[in-house]
């Protein structure tokens, strides 16, 4: 059966937005391979790397979080001796080098085995010192100070899943009430906008909102059963928000379902923060992953496109995949053995040509399992159309403001890497699982 695509590049409907940026970079502190994966997410277009989770489950021992740069916190936090910056330093300096700008998350890296013993995922014994500890190295980054640099960092987010789990003895990431993550967060927002009005600071990294599918509840989030709590500090942290006047200029919050879950999720967010009156903050979902069940396979790249097109149509104003670190379970756009891509790379090099294209087009398909995102600038146009479905699938694609006849059309499939193939026309055949533009 012959599915209809529609597009009409003279009907612009918005900003193509940033839904191909990742978590973590390839190699630690960088890539000294002959096949260098920083240049393939330049390629690629990447525009954040979210800092979480960085150097591995562990932190890296050296790596962004606030503990491994600010060793002993009973130091001086204006001296700059008490800070250790050189591997964030090298990571960094590597990032901004291939055009990479780094999300700064300002807190600890999840303690998988915090059961023998929990180092860095405690409340800071001092909220307001800890806030200045955030500030020293916002500093750092941005202003030159302590030999740093002028990196121009806009986010910095606060924490990471704080609403892991309600028992705080089985909670891998934060080991304290609710209120005292309230309390921490507020004083450390309303310090860094005071001394740094410039940039956005928000948080929290929620687990997510798998308890609204009522029809088909989700059990394992990767992270915590407990999903009705996720909601549940949400709104206390929310309500805590809007009771106090708390800085939040953006949500970030979680998920590892699946794309149409995602987009309902997505709208749930948005009226959540409009509930409590933060609905003109930025929303992010930065941290994704459709499954690494897939990982490697071809159907890895569809689910990843489609996620891209999907998100791109809801009011998500980023989406960071997890995870581009090449040791991560995670890490689905790189073999560890060879060096090289997978099919999922090409997701992002080719939702970068609808990037850079800048504004979004009207585009719509009725078929199922099929997804499509459109872009132009002036005179340029592009497509970008992922066949979810197992089978080979016949596409009838009608385009206004384009001759189809001057189309260039690439395919990513099981024998193409996003090549040139030549243009079907108005019909199209797309394989199982492929992706084309």
């Amino acid at each position: 059966m012959e599915q209809k695509i529609k597009v009409d590049f003279t009907k612009q409907t918005g900003k193509i937005k940033p839904m191909h940026a990742v978590n973590n970079v390839p190699c630690m502190p960088y890539d000294t391979h002959e096949n260098n994966l920083f240049a393939k997410l330049q390629e690629a277009g990447v525009p954040y790397g979210r800092l979480h989770d960085t150097g591995g489950r562990f932190g890296g021992a050296h790596f962004v979080d606030i503990e491994n740069i600010f060793p002993d916190f009973d130091a001086d936090e204006t001296d700059p001796a008490s800070y250790d910056f050189a591997f964030t330093d090298r990571l960094l300096e590597e990032m901004v080098k291939y055009g990479i700008e780094p999300f700064f998350r300002l807190g600890a890296t999840i303690e998988n085995f915090h059961f023998l013993r929990a180092y860095h995922i405690y409340p800071p014994k001092d909220f307001h010192k800890w806030a200045r500890i955030c500030a020293g190295i916002v500093r750092h980054y941005n202003e030159g100070w302590a030999g740093g640099y002028h990196f121009g960092i806009r986010y910095w987010e606060i924490w990471n899943e704080p609403d892991n789990t309600p028992d705080v003895e089985d909670n891998p990431m934060w080991k304290g009430t609710p209120e005292q993550f309230f309390e921490m967060y507020d004083i450390t927002a309303r310090h860094l906008k005071a001394l740094f009005p410039g940039i956005r600071v928000g948080g929290y990294g929620s687990c997510g909102f798998y308890a609204i599918n009522t029809d088909s509840f989700i059990r394992d989030a990767h992270s915590s059963p407990r999903v009705g709590y996720f909601i549940d500090f949400m709104d206390r942290f929310l309500e805590y928000c809007q009771k106090n006047g708390t800085v939040l200029d953006f949500f970030s919050w979680h998920s590892y379902a699946d794309v149409e879950d995602n987009v309902r999720y997505a709208a749930y967010a948005r009226k959540k923060l409009e509930q409590y009156g933060y609905g003109g903050v930025e929303i992010f979902l930065n941290e994704w992953n459709p499954g690494i069940a897939e990982k490697g396979r071809l159907r890895d790249a569809a689910n990843i496109a489609a996620g891209m097109c999907a998100l791109q149509k809801t009011s998500t104003d980023m989406c960071m995949y997890y995870d581009a670190q090449i040791t991560s379970t995670y890490c689905g756009l790189f073999n560890f053995t060879t060096h090289d891509v997978y099919k999922a790379y090409y997701a992002f090099f080719g939702f970068h040509k609808l990037y850079q294209l800048s504004n979004e087009a009207f585009s719509e398909t009725g078929a199922e399992n099929v997804y499509v995102c459109a872009a132009v600038d002036g005179f340029k146009g592009g497509v970008l159309l992922v066949n979810r479905n197992m089978e080979e699938c016949r596409f009838s694609l009608a385009v206004k403001g384009a001759n189809p006849d001057e189309a260039v059309c690439y395919a990513v499939d099981e024998a193409h890497d996003f090549e040139q193939i030549s243009w079907p026309g108005s019909t199209i055949t797309m394989q199982g699982n492929g992706c084309g533009m």
